[in-house]
């Protein structure tokens, strides 16, 4: 059985110039220097597993939260930069799972990176 975290780098690492570096701990995924995903289990004794993604502000951030709250939260020292976890620990939707943390890099990724013809 592939681990939540496997799928995660599956999803990812095939997405253009992106990397994995761990960041606070955490296995986080970049794109030029730039994180735009990071994997979580139990961070801080939380008991959550999550993967946390960018959002485009405080009001999209918000908005999902609001909209499916057992699903999306306020990620501890990420949620001021707008960002989402989605938890994994139930029956997880991975094909939101995946078009989240595309989009996430689509936030994160630099103009001449997206010009090219991006994901």
């Amino acid at each position: 059985m592939t681990s939540p975290l496997d799928r995660i780098r599956a999803i990812a690492l095939v997405l253009p110039d992106s990397e994995e570096r761990e960041s606070h701990g955490q296995p986080t995924f970049f794109v030029a220097g730039k994180p735009f995903s990071q994997f979580r289990d139990d961070h801080h004794g939380d008991g959550r597993t999550a993967v946390c993604v960018r959002t485009s502000g405080p009001d999209e951030q918000a908005k999902l939260i609001a909209a499916a709250p057992d699903t999306y939260a306020t990620p501890s020292n990420l949620g001021t930069e707008h960002w989402v976890a989605i938890d994994l620990s139930a029956e997880a939707d991975w094909t939101l799972v995946e078009d989240r943390i595309a989009r996430s890099w689509e936030l994160s990724a630099p103009a001449a990176l997206l010009e090219a013809g991006g994901r």
